[in-house]
């Protein structure tokens, strides 16, 4: 059986691999099958959207099968398919000392942790994607480890190609053409956040060298939910007289469910692993289908779930203390990609998975810090800056789990607007240094250009005449797509720039309000 669920792990982690690589864009406006399929079937982020949204996408009933699953067979979904589980126990093979951490409740910490955005989740907070691991494992490959990996494999092949060594350069060259029709992505991205959540990322991994599957014994608050529902299971864990209790299968249970204790095994943080049955020396250990009553608890402190309740309750009111939560207050540079639901239910249903920042074309999508307050950490956002929303794409609402971006044709998303231009006459090389300029009008994508252009005559310091094309913006046109502060000549700090006014999802950022 231990053989046979790393064969299951292995599956499912390539499967995700794969997925994830497949989630972009392979030259048309349209996806495959996007790793969003994972989270399609994550109760966790099913219950809490259900709870702060009061709706759900209709893939999201997919979870209710992993619910049927552990029901059925216990919490099999953490030791046999999560992508998350699997890593955190690769890495825990590198563990050669058999350290456990002595303090044997803290295994409770997941489940206040759940209870904490549960409530959350009921008063409106949706931070459950921070936290829950397919989430988490998407948002972290996207941001931080895929642009790494594709970063340190271009520079390996740059490197080689340099040396220029007949034979073995073509060779080099040969394999990195095969990489880049495989596995690595068409550009290399770069993000704003992307080595802290990388950091952040290589920590959870880095904890099971302190001690086995730290985060899935500890900190994983959907392991919580499927412990929860694993007590219901009617697959358990039985031991026979022949136990000579010689603690061997503590020392090989990957989430110390204290299969030692035989009755008193804790049901909830069992995995089924198999590993207790398979090294038992006197097979005295066997899984089956029965009624058998466990007789360990889960005994959660009522002043924890309390405290943890009313955490919980306070974090609505302490997130959102700050001025985005005023009346006709908007940050200007909060702009949000094409099909985004207004901003308060754009963050009851946002995850922050990351899978659109994955497949924007010109990586424009990046993660906020505190653009949108702390409630919005980790949301995407345009920055034009660093590159514009493509006219004809709509990647960013295909591959959304939950709908916080609507999936839209290509004929309503050219006619979304999501910000609007501004010129910056101190800065416009027309009007400011009388120089010739029309890139912001050549690039513009709308049918009938968003820009226009107004000759006039000026002189230089010479006095001569100089014949000029300033440019306006059509307020009626422009769509904000920010193509064009992200070609502006003027580098530093672009001439024309993107604000988040007049965009479509918001009836009361506008510039002009009847």
């Amino acid at each position: 059986m231990k053989n046979i669920r790393r064969l299951s792990q292995g599956f499912f982690l390539f499967l995700f691999l794969f997925l994830f690589i497949q989630t972009e864009s392979k030259g048309k406006d349209e996806l495959g099958y996007p790793v969003k399929i994972f989270l399609d079937f994550d109760p966790l982020l099913f219950i809490t959207t259900i709870l702060s949204a009061h709706s759900v996408e209709k893939a999201f009933y997919l979870s209710l099968i992993i619910v049927f699953i552990t029901i059925v067979l216990g919490r099999v979904f953490c030791g046999w398919i999560c992508p998350l589980g699997t890593l955190n126990n690769i890495v825990s093979s590198f563990k050669q000392s058999e350290f456990y951490i002595q303090k044997d409740s803290l295994f409770k910490l997941k489940y206040y942790l759940l209870i904490f955005l549960l409530i959350s989740s009921v008063f409106g907070i949706q931070i459950a994607g921070i936290f829950d691991p397919i989430s988490l494992m998407i948002r972290s490959f996207s941001i931080s480890v895929y642009p790494m990996f594709n970063h340190l494999v271009s520079s390996f092949f740059d490197g080689i190609y340099n040396l220029n060594i007949p034979i073995f350069t073509d060779f080099s060259e040969y394999i990195y053409s095969l990489f880049k029709k495989t596995v690595l992505p068409f550009q290399q991205s770069y993000y704003k956040q992307g080595t802290f959540i990388g950091i952040l990322f290589f920590i959870i991994l880095g904890l099971n060298l302190i001690e086995r599957r730290f985060w899935c014994k500890y900190l994983c608050p959907l392991g919580a939910l499927l412990g929860i529902l694993s007590r219901f299971s009617i697959l358990k864990r039985t031991v026979s007289e022949g136990c000579t209790s010689c603690g061997i299968c503590a020392k090989v249970c990957q989430s110390k469910a204290s299969p030692e204790k035989k009755d008193l095994w804790r049901r909830s943080e069992c995995m089924f692993c198999w590993n207790c049955d398979d090294i038992c020396p006197n097979n005295a250990v066997s899984f089956g289908f029965t009624n058998k009553i466990n007789k360990a608890s889960l005994d959660l402190e009522r002043r924890n779930v309390i405290i943890s309740a009313l955490s919980g309750m306070a974090m609505v009111p302490l997130l959102r203390q700050n001025p985005l939560n005023r009346e006709n207050y908007f940050n200007p540079y909060l702009i949000r990609p094409p099909g985004s639901l207004n901003e308060k239910e754009f963050l009851k249903k946002c995850v922050r998975c990351g899978e659109c920042m994955k497949v924007c074309l010109t990586n424009g999508l990046q993660p906020t810090f505190l653009e949108a307050g702390l409630e919005g950490i980790w949301t995407p956002l345009l920055v034009p800056k660093i590159g514009y929303c493509e006219y004809r794409c709509t990647l960013c609402g295909q591959v959304c789990p939950t709908g916080a971006i609507k999936r839209l044709s290509l004929e309503n998303k050219t006619k979304i607007k999501i910000g609007l231009a501004m010129i910056d006459k101190g800065r416009c090389l027309p009007y400011a240094h009388n120089r010739p300029c029309i890139v912001c009008e050549e690039v513009c994508p709308t049918p009938k250009k968003a820009i226009w252009f107004e000759k006039v005559s000026v002189k230089d310091r010479d006095s001569k005449t100089i014949i000029l094309q300033q440019p306006h913006v059509d307020l009626d046109l422009c769509i904000g797509c920010g193509i064009c502060e992200t070609k502006c000549p003027v580098i530093d700090r672009p001439a024309i720039y993107i604000t988040s006014i007049g965009e479509t999802r918001s009836r009361d950022n506008q510039l002009i309000t009847v």
